[in-house]
């Protein structure tokens, strides 16, 4: 027993290790063409749960940058529903950068996890041919979360997109930052625009 404790022990500290000397993964289209700030999604993007107009986190974000941002949210948008409106709302739009909130109807659905990341990798190949930089919001939900956090990580990798691992982390589970189990308030979306901007930073 001892020695299958040790070779373990050895096991997890060899992964760690090599999770943290690994070199970041190289993201796709760093200079971006196009013209516009696109914020591409579910009900997270279209702002659902602000108390007024301008308090989405698109809207927010706008303000931050001083430049002006598309909001292209829709709610109840799942990867599938999205895929079919990405050339109308994204891909005709001249896309600069585009920020992601999609997989939070996919999992409240039971939708596989195969076909949501199969359906997102399409989205975002998509948009990077067009040669815009692509953030995605991940979400991880601890016992809930079917792995989808997992799935994000080695998306965004394999892709070369820019990951928010956890875009509710936190927020989730304050009552002063939701305005419901599922969607933040004003403050919390304030927090959303301020995890998107620090990771779009230093590609304005």
């Amino acid at each position: 027993m001892k020695k299958i404790a040790i070779f373990v022990l050895l096991g997890f500290i060899i992964f760690i290790g090599f999770r943290l000397f690994l070199p970041a993964p190289e993201i796709t289209n760093t200079n971006p063409t196009g013209e516009n700030i696109i914020c591409f999604g579910d009900s997270l993007t279209y702002g659902t749960g602000a108390t007024k107009k301008g308090m989405d986190y698109p809207s927010q974000l706008s303000r931050m940058i001083s430049m002006p941002v598309i909001n292209a949210g829709v709610q109840g948008d799942t990867t599938a529903s999205a895929l079919e409106r990405l050339e109308d709302d994204v891909l005709s739009r001249s896309p600069r950068i585009v920020l992601i909130t999609l997989g939070g109807n996919d999992l409240k659905n039971r939708v596989s996890r195969e076909t949501t990341f199969d359906n997102l990798r399409t989205i975002i190949k998509s948009i990077q041919d067009m040669g815009a930089l692509v953030i995605v919001a991940g979400i991880d939900i601890p016992f809930w979360g079917r792995g989808f956090g997992n799935a994000y990580e080695e998306l965004c990798d394999e892709l070369g997109a820019v990951l928010i691992p956890n875009i509710f982390e936190g927020i989730m589970g304050k009552r002063k930052l939701m305005s419901d189990p599922i969607h933040p308030n004003d403050a919390g979306y304030a927090i959303f625009a301020q995890k998107f901007y620090e990771k779009m930073k230093p590609y304005l």
